[in-house]
């Protein structure tokens, strides 16, 4: 049975798992096979305990489908915990996005100033082109790229979210 009544929304999965050889493709195994959508995933060791890693995790579907998805990840042997960092409330979320855009005159300064305003470095220039690193929201990123589509943008490679639970515990 496939439940999809009521409205989506965006949801961050924090899922440990034992950091073995599989482990990811079984995971993205299930979304496939469920029919869920993946829109952004990173994985990377959590401690000094490299056994152990995390999985950070962003889908969108309705209340009843997260809540599938995240009893379905907890029943597989490798997972640890699955965390819902939406439901659970405060948390942090931030990506990584290096954006290419090419200009002269004044593109290349609108796009100085356009990066100025959305906090991004200059990582790499040339006389016709530039590469910004810029962090934060994913929906900042969505935006400074936006924007940058109008002066000339070239090329993005995004890193996915990461996310954590605010406060002094880990979750």
């Amino acid at each position: 049975m496939h439940i999809k009544e009521g409205p989506k929304e965006r949801h961050t999965l924090s899922v440990t798992v034992s950091n073995e050889p599989g482990v990811l493709a079984r995971i993205a195994g299930m979304f496939t096979a469920r029919g869920y959508n993946i829109e952004s995933l990173t994985v990377a060791d959590i401690t000094e305990d490299d056994s152990i890693s995390r999985i950070t995790i962003v889908t969108s579907g309705t209340p009843a489908v997260i809540e599938q998805v995240a009893a379905q990840l907890d029943r597989m042997v490798p997972v640890h915990k699955v965390t819902d960092l939406t439901v659970l409330g405060d948390h942090v979320e931030r990506e990584l996005a290096l954006v290419k855009v090419a200009g002269v005159g004044d593109h290349r300064i609108e796009a100085l100033r356009l990066a100025e305003v959305f906090r991004a470095n200059v990582v790499d220039t040339t006389i016709a082109s530039f590469v910004f690193e810029v962090t934060g929201a994913s929906t900042k990123i969505d935006r400074f790229i936006e924007l940058m589509r109008e002066i000339g943008l070239v090329e993005v490679a995004r890193t996915g979210v990461v996310a954590m639970a605010r406060g002094k515990e880990a979750v």
